[in-house]
């Protein structure tokens, strides 16, 4: 596996600039040479989440989460450390150099600029689209249908609609005009493939689909009222764009459902734009015709909880019934916005009854069981024992989701109750065909860790990499007393030994979890970045001075018994030789 070079992480976290990369997920202030705010892994009012910028470490004191600003962003946007080195390189203008200059380094470069150009046209695309829906004739008509639906300008700009004209060639002379070669738009996807020069999209309202990041990946096209030709059309799916793993308006609402945990799926374009408008602004929409399992997990990013808004018609409530299960195989917390006032979706209820009255309708949430409840009391005959058995059964799929045996029990109490059944009865058919459990490992005993000098001294070194192989060339592991001291010694060896010398690689090294935490949590706190030379000089010394006077106590020891053994005169005088020279060593020091 290609692996990115040690000079490339080194010049990375040299450049790094940790206040300016967290910022971007938690609101900061500075508070002398650290910056606190409200840590992002759980509910807090008062900051205990702090960031050391000189260490580039990050820690918080009230759920003892903490690690380097790399481990920071892997966590927050769940990415693997490439993924996040290549994302961070970017952003401070670092190129990625890859171990050996390998051909598989220089051919994921290659990618990554040719995908970089491809958003960066759709960028400028989506601009061109949107200059037509907004200020040309040919656009007028589109306007006009968004301003039926009640959509406003805010939301024009916003979400940056556009409209690609019927002329089918525009699009490909006005990009040749600007530079764009023939052979590379062949390859943009913005063209069909049987007619190279003939647009993909044309007389439609576009709306652009932008990822997580804000890059620009697709379009989505609607026909409007009147026009042939199927309703929606959507880019074709490409390596940096699968529509199964692709949120519409994710860029756009991925702020509010950070700071909420919380996130509105609707079913479409028109139905998020519409929630957006009404104040609700971390809705967001799939691509497809179903919300997937990749979907589920990108938004287990930053939200808890999701609430469901499709649509009241039969197909939507099956839609929501799948949805429900995708959530909770995938550990978030799911609900459902019931009572839409008579209305099939959110867009509708912006049209027909304002702003106001869809956001009040937001509100009308019930618990995932409760809607599933709902629903099977009308699907199923319940006055009979067949019919309720089926209900009953409908159920289990959804019990087999929940990871906790406290939660199951309770939704079994809950469908007793509701179907008017025996819960022993529930429990033993649902156990008929025991469904696999995960293993959950065994507790482990914690060891309380206490600061002391050697273990502050050996975060020093730890923080001060360059200095550790004069350390270790005057301090070895025997010396050492503390064992969480020791334990940052082994994982700073270990380091040396393979060339890596940053905190990333120091913490995947440090083997307990108690003295990771430690380390972090005092690195973050303590200034150990002033005059570290002198300070680990000063603690070498202090070890030197113990582990003499230990010696020394040992030959007094033996001293005291070789004066009394007459016939190895010669032993005693070697011994007292020895104490003499330790003497002018811990005079010296």
């Amino acid at each position: 596996m290609t692996r990115i070079a040690q000079s490339t992480l080194q010049e990375l976290h040299d450049r790094l600039d940790a206040a300016a990369v967290v910022g971007d997920y938690v609101r900061l202030e500075q508070r002398g040479q650290r910056f606190v705010g409200l840590c992002p892994f759980h509910h807090e009012k008062t900051p205990s989440f702090m960031v050391n910028p000189d260490a580039k470490l990050y820690h918080c004191f009230g759920c003892g989460k903490g690690g380097t600003v790399l481990s920071f962003v892997m966590e927050m946007d769940k990415l693997s450390f490439p993924e996040t080195v290549e994302l961070l390189a970017k952003r401070f203008a670092i190129p990625i150099v890859y171990e050996g200059g390998s051909q598989r380094g220089a051919e994921s470069q290659l990618n990554n600029k040719r995908v970089s150009q491809i958003t960066e046209l759709y960028t400028r695309v989506a601009k061109s689209f949107h200059y037509f829906l907004m200020e040309r004739p040919e656009g007028r008509a589109a306007l006009q249908y968004l301003a039926s639906r009640k959509i406003s300008q805010e939301m024009l700009e916003k979400f940056r609609l556009g409209y690609a004209p019927a002329e089918r060639h525009w699009l490909f002379s006005f990009l040749t005009k600007k530079g764009y070669s023939e052979a590379f738009l062949a390859s943009s996807r913005l063209f069909t493939e049987k007619y190279p020069r003939s647009s993909f999209f044309a007389k439609r309202l576009i709306f652009p689909i932008a990822d997580h990041y804000g890059k620009t990946i697709a379009f989505g096209g609607r026909l409007l009222p009147g026009d042939e030709g199927p309703k929606y059309l959507n880019s074709s799916e490409s390596d940096f764009y699968k529509k199964g793993q692709t949120l519409f308006a994710i860029d756009i609402a991925l702020a509010q459902i950070r700071q909420s945990k919380t996130a509105y799926i609707a079913e479409g374009y028109m139905d998020v734009i519409a929630l957006h408008q009404a104040g609700v602004s971390n809705a967001v929409a799939p691509l497809g015709a179903a919300f997937t399992d990749e979907q589920a997990k990108l938004l287990r990013r930053w939200a808890e909880q999701v609430n469901l808004v499709f649509d009241t018609d039969e197909a939507g409530q099956r839609a929501t019934e799948k949805a429900i299960l995708t959530c909770r195989k995938n550990s978030l917390i799911c609900s459902v916005v019931m009572n839409m006032a008579n209305m099939k979706d959110p867009a509708e209820i912006l049209k027909e009854a304002g702003a106001e009255a869809l956001q009040n309708t937001m509100q009308n949430l019930v618990p995932d069981l409760d809607f599933l409840l709902l629903r099977y009391k009308k699907l199923f005959d319940l006055s009979s024992s067949e019919g309720k058995a089926k209900a009953v059964s409908a159920l289990f799929p959804y019990l087999e989701t929940l990871d906790s045996e406290v939660a199951r029990d309770a939704a079994v109490s809950r469908i007793a109750q509701a179907f008017d059944s025996d819960r022993n009865a529930i429990r033993a058919d649902f156990n008929r065909k025991p469904t696999p459990r995960q293993a959950r490992p065994a507790s482990q005993k914690t060891r309380p860790i206490s600061m002391d000098a050697e273990l502050y001294l050996l975060i020093a070194v730890a923080l001060n990499q360059r200095l550790f192989p004069e350390f270790r060339a005057q301090v070895s592991l025997n010396n050492l007393e503390s064992p969480a001291a020791k334990d940052l010694f082994i994982a700073l060896e270990e380091c040396l030994m393979s060339d890596e010398f940053g905190i990333d690689d120091l913490l995947v090294r440090i083997e307990s979890d108690e003295v990771r935490n430690f380390f972090v949590a005092q690195a973050v706190l303590t200034p150990f970045f002033a005059k570290p030379e002198q300070l680990i000089a000063d603690g070498v010394r202090q070890i030197k001075r113990r582990c003499l006077k230990k010696q020394r106590e040992k030959l007094i020891v033996e001293l005291h018994i070789a004066k009394n053994q007459t016939e190895t005169p010669n032993h005693y005088e070697d011994i007292l030789a020895k104490k003499k020279h330790i003497d002018n060593e811990l005079q010296r020091i």
